[in-house]
């Protein structure tokens, strides 16, 4: 499964984008902000830019497995090796102040937020674990 999130909306407080699931727009996106940092930066890059709790993660592509979360008590899509970065989930969340890093999802946009986060998160959790319990595996490209 290939999993894009085009950032279309950046504002001071959060990175709006759209969400493709093999190559189909299906979700929008919602991160902290966009500070421009890449996959292609050094950490000392990184860490001289991100605000910590505040900063999306840099651009790239990135594995995506299953892990048991213990903020949320239930599995979750953890994004790997992001550099700088740890426990980077795709969790249910309507705000900015709703991530520490993670892509929320939602079905519909606002003024820095995403709505229906909750019906988002099931239809996509229910397609991502099919994949993964499938044995298929799951990589994510942040534009």
């Amino acid at each position: 499964m290939e999993l894009i999130e085009k950032r279309t909306v950046k504002t001071p407080n959060s990175t709006q984008g759209v969400f493709y699931i093999d190559g189909v727009s299906t979700f929008v996106g919602l991160e902290p902000t966009d500070r421009g940092l890449t996959n292609g930066m050094t950490l000392d890059q990184i860490t001289a830019i991100k605000v910590q709790n505040k900063t999306a993660i840099p651009t790239g592509r990135y594995l995506v497995t299953k892990y048991f979360s213990p903020k949320h008590n239930i599995d979750v899509p953890l994004v790997n090796d992001v550099p700088g970065y740890a426990g980077v989930e795709i969790h249910v969340g309507n705000f900015p102040q709703d991530t520490d890093g993670c892509l929320l999802l939602g079905t519909d946009t606002g003024p820095d937020e995403v709505l229906n986060s909750k019906t988002a998160i099931a239809a996509f959790y229910t397609k991502f674990f099919a994949s993964v319990d499938a044995g298929e595996q799951v990589w994510i490209t942040y534009q």
